[in-house]
């Protein structure tokens, strides 16, 4: 597999070389951060000077027949998974000369890389790794999707725990002529046995795959012994006659290990059921994150957090000249209120980018981070000899457009974040990126603000958005507009101005326009504040709002 192409002396990506595009879809290209076999990532940012990671897929993918239309299809139910530790896919072109995708910038290494350059994991983060990827498929399967190519490069680390990239992508290669000759689509020592056989996959050939990460993130080793790619496939593909050895497991890992690495896809362990059965195992939440990984890695992701704040530059741009004044962009964000702890910017200002061409748009969704954005590779089983080490590129973010229902973990208090005043209340989290998307078709879906997630047929949330009828947004808490960003602005706000119970979708764009601030008591008796940073045209009634939202609980 091409892994990553290079790194810059400030750990952002590597330069531009003369054979790379300066812009695309109206996005300036800033630096090269990944290369694979479907294609280059590239990494850009929005006027606002947020990151964004797109994708350019090769020419010979992109004019192959059939490649345009899965793609299509492809991203288009990525796009419509919601939940814990997913790096959604926010925005995508098929049109163009070449195709292109972008995704949701997450803080983070691969678990490839971690494990390269530090070793194993210990076995508190093993479980609390497993378990929340467990979590990741459980929302992709849900949308119906089956990631196909769940590996250690698949799998990024950072301090609000894993997230999984790349989901559902892989399936777009199978209608291109790359495959049609006894093609198989994914990486040979992360497959499953009906994978590696070239028979139909479903949900339980992710949970075979993670099985086999965590094994290798425990120890080092592939429980399948030693060999090639092609060689550990093999031996896959045969588990039905010829196990691997699980004894030299932990004991707390080892059954885990087991319900995941059966031959019959029906007796493995479900997704849902082995983020339970982790978390049971660590003794912890697993939505608490304080020092789940080693001090070597809590150290190179502040360093890569830092590399990420200072854009790589491209040499051959001396004067980037004046903004345009339109682009994939941001509506610039209200400073803090004098009353909160200043924080620097995320991000300085870099030069824009030109006006987009494509009907569809992408929306910033991170904060500082380096990122890593895999790049799907296509296997033959007859390249022999080929490699697949699970190297990864980076990438994520969104510049302007159709919001992502992904929203990271569910928050956990920090101490050292929670910040507090006369108002009785403490920090949550602050600023998290969360997009309140119309649903597709004639459905309702409810936002669950203290989680925070999009979640659908679970009424008694805090919002309500119906494309039925006309479509609208109904408020299940009273919801008013607030002045300021401090939790005694907000508070005011929430209880004296009341918006009303139900906005029809063609009255949302001028009761809740860019810049307004959202704030309710939530049902768990939180105060949050939503920030409406972007506003775009979706497929159905109601507009696609980019928010920040920030969570606060008593004392």
């Amino acid at each position: 597999m091409g892994g990553r192409s290079g790194m810059s002396v400030n750990g952002a990506g590597e330069r531009l070389r003369a054979e790379d595009p300066r812009e695309i879809a109206g996005y300036r290209l800033v630096a090269r951060i990944g290369e694979g076999g479907m294609g280059t990532v590239y990494l850009s940012r929005t006027r606002g000077g947020q990151p964004v990671a797109l994708k350019v897929i090769r020419r010979e993918y992109g004019s192959a027949p059939g490649f345009r239309r899965r793609f299509e299809q492809e991203v288009q139910a990525a796009r419509r998974v919601q939940g814990y530790h997913v790096v959604p896919v926010v925005d995508h072109d098929t049109t163009g000369e070449q195709p292109w995708l972008a995704s949701v910038f997450v803080p983070g290494l691969s678990l490839h890389e971690a494990l390269a350059a530090h070793g194993p994991l210990p076995l508190p983060a093993v479980l609390q790794l497993v378990g929340c990827t467990a979590r990741a498929l459980t929302a992709i399967h849900a949308a119906g999707i089956v990631h196909r190519d769940l590996k250690p490069g698949n799998v990024l680390l950072s301090d609000q725990g894993p997230y999984v990239i790349d989901f559902g992508i892989a399936r777009a290669a199978d209608a291109t002529q790359l495959t049609a000759s006894g093609g198989v689509v994914g990486t040979p020592q992360f497959m499953s046995p009906e994978q590696a056989l070239g028979d139909p996959v479903g949900p339980a050939a992710d949970v075979f795959s993670l099985g086999l990460i965590a094994a290798v993130a425990a120890t080092g080793r592939h429980p399948y012994g030693e060999g090639g790619a092609l060689t550990l496939a093999a031996q896959i593909a045969n588990t039905g006659v010829r196990p691997p050895r699980l004894d030299l497991y932990d004991d707390r890992l080892r059954p885990l290990l087991e319900r995941c690495l059966s031959a019959d896809p029906g007796a493995r362990v479900g997704a849902g059921e082995l983020a339970a059965l982790c978390e049971k195992a660590a003794g912890r939440s697993l939505n608490d994150f304080a020092g789940w990984l080693p001090q070597p890695l809590t150290e190179e992701l502040a360093a890569r957090g830092r590399a990420a704040r200072t854009p790589t530059p491209d040499p051959t741009v001396t004067d980037p000249g004046p903004r345009p004044p339109h682009g994939p962009t941001f509506a610039t964000a209200p400073t803090a209120a004098p009353t909160e702890a200043p924080t620097p910017p995320p991000y300085p200002p870099t030069a824009p980018a030109a006006p987009r061409r494509t009907r569809t748009g992408l929306v910033v969704a991170g904060t500082a981070m380096a990122v890593v954005l895999a790049v799907v590779v296509t296997w033959t089983v007859a390249k022999a000899g080929s490699t697949a080490d699970g190297r990864q590129e980076k990438g994520e973010g969104k510049p302007s457009g159709q919001p992502s229902h992904s929203t990271g973990p569910a928050p956990t208090p920090s101490a050292s974040a929670a910040a507090s005043d006369d108002s009785g209340y403490t920090v949550v989290f602050r600023d998290r990126p969360f997009a309140l998307r119309s649903p597709s078709g004639a459905n309702i879906v409810e936002a669950d603000l203290d989680v925070p997630q999009v979640v659908q047929d679970t009424p008694g949330r805090e919002i309500q958005l119906s494309e039925i009828s006309g479509g609208g947004w109904e408020f299940y808490t009273p919801m008013g507009k607030s002045a300021g960003k401090t939790p005694q602005q907000c508070l005011q706000g929430a209880q004296s101005d009341v918006l009303p119970a139900e906005i029809k979708a063609k009255d949302l764009r001028g009761t809740l326009p860019v810049g307004a601030l959202l704030c309710t008591i939530t049902t768990d008796k939180r105060l949050a504040m939503l920030e409406v940073t972007d506003i775009t045209t979706s497929h159905g009634n109601l507009p696609d709002y980019a928010t920040r939202l920030t969570l606060w609980q008593k004392r």
